[in-house]
């Protein structure tokens, strides 16, 4: 057999065995779908499964989701659904999307769309099409724009999505200049196609996205947040990133991914900081046990994006980045709130960016337990997630070296489960409450009364829990050298 027949037989194989896939899940929908599907031609409408639904059965990973699109407007697939549904939402009507519930399945129910852009315009401008094969046109990739008919199980595919599944690679239906020129959202769509199907980005589409990054300044910060993080909590998210950096589209979005890829020079050398930040979200993955942990990879991703800013070269000619966490926090806050991320959100990834470089100097003895104290406070609900994020930031070769910060951070960590089994570390409190302060002092409540608190709780982090009479001889010894007792 030769090579170019023996790549056909695969793809043969592949095929069947995606057709298996989705036979196998659509029949586990198919009572719902079809039940729908004949109440849709009773009315004298069509009805396809399409788009991502179909994808996902060839796959073998439908969900219970399921996404149809019809030639009934907007009401008359309301007059079609009720009494059958078992509830009714109408959030997309505007967009031409009917959603209901009936059997354990979510069902979106779209008019057959012609979607269109003026090119100015940074959200679509809805157009009811009039056929299937105009709906299918106007989708992004080929492998969203197959539809399956209900209830007859018609398969179509214009396009060659099967054929492209099957080679798990991003095409566009049409040219892509075309496509993304319609919405240049899609071309941060095929990145997180690539993060979250692992599959390849054709070349032609890859070209356009090179070509036509600009385009995606035409799009709202919360679409481009939404797609972003899909991308990042893909199963491949390395593969996603790449290809924004290499097609210029982070510029457009998250230009500090990009500066990452610091300019070594002759004199001073340094290790490559985009591809250790690629590592670092790599190894962060590794560490999720629940599923993928958006605050977690988006802390590795930006760790140290305050390196550029910061870097500085010694009179030895060794490189530094003095404060770098610092300003990197300043960095990740600023960018996150541009791309409209919700602000507890920022909060916890910031935060975690501010902490991750806390635990080096630990391995030399410098920590003493009010270190420990400190550094369990000030992560709070954040540890778990700033012991994986300082795990994953050791990505030396050195073997004995990664030995080494392994073994001094079981040893941190054996040091915190023993100091918070005995002090209760999760919840340091002072020693004495603001009804304690006001009454030792005689002040009303205010901000003498907050100071006091938060000098009781430095005591306690730096000395551990202090007995009733120690902690009230510190109050006053405090008020005293504040100038609020004699």
């Amino acid at each position: 057999m030769s090579e170019a027949a023996a790549s056909h037989a695969t793809d043969r194989r592949d095929l069947t065995a995606a057709q298996r896939n989705a036979v196998a899940e659509l029949l586990r929908v198919s009572p719902v779908a079809d039940e729908l599907g004949r109440r849709f031609a009773a009315a004298g409408h069509e009805l396809h499964l399409v788009g991502g639904s179909v994808r996902d059965a060839l796959l073998g990973r439908l969900g219970e989701d399921l996404d149809f699109c019809t030639d009934a407007h907007p009401d008359q697939t309301l007059d079609v659904v009720r009494g059958w549904a078992e509830a009714i939402w109408e959030t997309g009507r505007e967009f031409g999307t009917i959603g209901c519930q009936h059997g354990g399945l979510r069902l979106e129910i779209t008019t057959f769309r012609a979607e269109s852009y003026d090119q100015v315009s940074r959200n679509p401008v809805v157009a009811y099409g009039t056929s299937l094969a105009e709906d299918l046109r106007r989708r992004d990739f080929t492998v969203n724009a197959m539809a399956v008919s209900v209830p007859e199980h018609r398969f179509t595919d214009p396009y060659g999505g099967l054929a492209d599944l099957a080679a798990k690679i991003v095409r566009t239906p049409g040219t892509p200049a075309e496509s993304f020129g319609d919405d240049p959202l899609r071309m941060l769509r095929a990145a997180r196609f690539a993060a979250q199907l692992r599959f390849a980005v054709h070349p032609d589409v890859r070209a356009a996205m090179t070509r036509m990054a600009t385009d995606l300044d035409r799009i709202t910060a919360e679409r481009i947040r939404d797609e972003f993080t899909k991308l990042l909590c893909g199963a491949d998210p390395i593969a996603g990133l790449r290809l924004l950096v290499d097609t210029g589209l982070a510029e457009r979005f998250l230009p500090e991914l990009a500066g990452l890829k610091l300019e070594i020079d002759e004199h001073a050398q340094h290790k490559d900081v985009y591809e250790h930040t690629l590592t670092v979200v790599s190894n962060a993955v590794s560490y999720e046990a629940d599923g993928p942990d958006f605050i977690l990879r988006m802390a590795a991703l930006m760790h140290d994006v305050g390196k550029p800013a910061t870097k500085a070269i010694g009179p030895d000619g060794r490189v530094s980045f003095h404060h770098h966490e610092v300003v990197g926090a300043r960095l990740t806050k600023a960018r996150m709130k541009a791309l409209r991320y919700p602000k507890d959100v920022t909060t916890k990834v910031t935060t975690l960016v501010g902490l991750h470089l806390r635990f080096y100097g630990y391995g030399r003895g410098e920590w003493t337990d009010s270190a420990v104290r400190r550094y369990v406070t000030d992560a709070g609900d954040l540890l778990p997630r700033l012991h994986k994020l300082t795990r994953s930031d050791c990505t030396t070769r050195n073997r004995r070296k990664a030995a080494q910060l392994a073994a001094d951070y079981d040893a941190l960590e054996e040091r915190i489960t023993r100091i918070a089994a005995e002090e209760d570390l999760a919840r340091v409190r002072p020693d004495l409450d603001g009804n304690a302060i006001m009454e030792l002092l005689g002040v009303p409540p205010g901000p003498v009364v907050g100071r006091a608190w938060k000098h009781l709780k430095d005591l306690r982090l730096e000395h551990g829990p202090l007995d009733r009479d120690t902690a009230e001889a510190e109050l006053l010894r405090w008020a005293r050298d504040e100038g609020i007792r004699d």
